[in-house]
């Protein structure tokens, strides 16, 4: 018998070609994209909004379906509604084929709010990227129920090595430094902990509604630079700049068949060392 089968939505990405340089063990993954893509892989090419029959067929035998896909902000003149139209079409290809529905939100949807946060907290999006998500899940999680379908949304923060820090250093690099001397502090997840993290939560019997994804505790944006050896200098923050966002991840340990190891800054800048020559430099801002 072969491993269950799972259809990465918008697998041309950061995140999908991170788990095509490192595959999850246990699931067979189908790869979306809309042009032809070069190497190896097992590519399907389909539009998910203009195909919707297509999809559905590529959803065919799937036990799960994760979307990825979606404008990343900063780029042009994307609209960011495309993140709600994408996920109610892997939510539909996800009640033909019987499949549950995993989705790509972002930490970005609590905004800027104080202490340890848990997927119950309340929503208070500061960007249009953000408040583009949090309408995304509301819309999916409406749509899943009226079809019968399992949705989870995947509140991901800062992942090393595709955010705007450690992937988006140059020389000259400046951060925000706040009264107390502390650099922004956010919840992050090394490239090597989300794929397996991924993995597991592709092939688990059953999800939450809801599900931060990061590793155990906060760190400094500083403290990653550090570790990486990038020189950079410090500005005071502005009045909008956000200090902490920090992800309570106890529900997702829960879900993993191995605990989670903390947030340690030298693990994840090696872990981008070795992968970062594979990704082209096109990080934005989460």
């Amino acid at each position: 018998m072969g491993f269950p089968a799972a259809v990465v939505l918008g697998a041309t990405g950061r995140i999908g070609r991170l788990l095509q340089l490192c595959p999850p063990p246990g699931v067979h993954l189908r790869l979306q994209a809309r042009r032809p893509q070069a190497g190896a892989g097992n590519w399907h090419l389909l539009d998910p909004l203009a195909g919707p029959q297509a999809l559905a067929r590529l959803a065919e035998g799937a036990g799960a379906l994760l979307c990825l896909a979606g404008p990343v902000p900063g780029r042009g003149c994307a609209d960011m509604q495309d993140h709600i139209r994408l996920a109610e079409a892997a939510v539909r290809a996800g009640a033909a084929a019987g499949a549950r529905v995993l989705l790509a939100s972002s930490a970005a949807v609590y905004g800027a709010q104080p202490g340890l946060l848990a997927e119950d907290a309340p929503l208070h999006p500061a960007s249009a990227y953000g408040e583009a998500k949090a309408e995304m899940e509301a819309r999916a999680a409406a749509l899943g129920a009226e079809l019968g379908v399992q949705v989870c949304s995947l509140r991901i923060g800062n992942i090393a090595g595709f955010d705007a820090i450690l992937g988006g250093w140059w020389p000259g690099f400046t951060l925000d430094r706040f009264a107390d001397g502390a650099t922004p502090q956010r919840s992050y997840t090394g490239v090597r902990c989300l794929t397996q993290g991924l993995g597991a939560l592709l092939t688990a019997p059953d999800l939450p509604p809801v599900l931060n994804v990061a590793q155990p505790g906060p760190m400094e944006m500083a403290a990653l630079l550090q570790a990486a050896g990038k020189p950079f200098a410090t500005r005071p923050a502005p009045p909008a700049a956000i200090p902490e966002v920090a992800l309570d991840v106890t529900r997702l340990q829960r879900l993993l068949p191995a605990p989670l190891p903390a947030a340690d800054a030298a693990q994840m800048a090696a872990e981008w060392a070795l992968l970062e020559p594979h990704f082209k430099q096109e990080i934005s801002p989460r």
